[in-house]
């Protein structure tokens, strides 16, 4: 297993593979996607599992953390967090967030991310801000 920074566009497939593929392909391309970090794991050189950064005042927000269905329960995701952790400490940010779906809220629980009970839909997909305040 390997983390590399990948294109914007090579996030693309997996997000809407894994995450919206009932709504057209444009619909998981961010407009914002040129300003983000983005990283995928590569198992034996293929692109399994996806996760898009974005910082901005000290915080960083990742969004569209995927991994294709086979590989999903393998560690692989966590991996991923992991390393965008270490990343946000790395770059002294203070803050590490995102708009979790309501349905994932306790594997974030996992990582120390706390549920700021601010919560939307999306498409029909219920979502709460997750967030954890990083120690300097």
């Amino acid at each position: 297993m390997k983390i590399k920074e990948i294109a914007a566009s090579l996030t693309w497939q997996i997000r809407h593979e894994v995450m919206w593929p009932d709504h057209p392909f444009e619909f998981v391309q961010l407009a914002e996607d040129d300003l983000g970090l983005h990283f995928g794991v590569f198992m034996n050189e293929k692109l399994v599992s996806i996760i898009s950064c974005f910082i901005a005042d000290e915080e960083l927000q990742f969004r569209k953390l995927a991994t294709l269905e086979q590989y999903q329960g393998k560690g692989i995701a966590s991996k991923l967090l992991d390393h965008i952790f270490d990343l946000a400490k790395q770059k002294g940010l203070k803050k590490i967030w995102c708009n979790a779906r309501t349905n994932k809220k306790e594997f974030y629980e996992k990582f120390g991310m706390t549920d700021t009970n601010k919560t939307f839909t999306k498409a029909g997909q219920e979502f709460t801000i997750m967030e954890i305040t990083l120690k300097k």
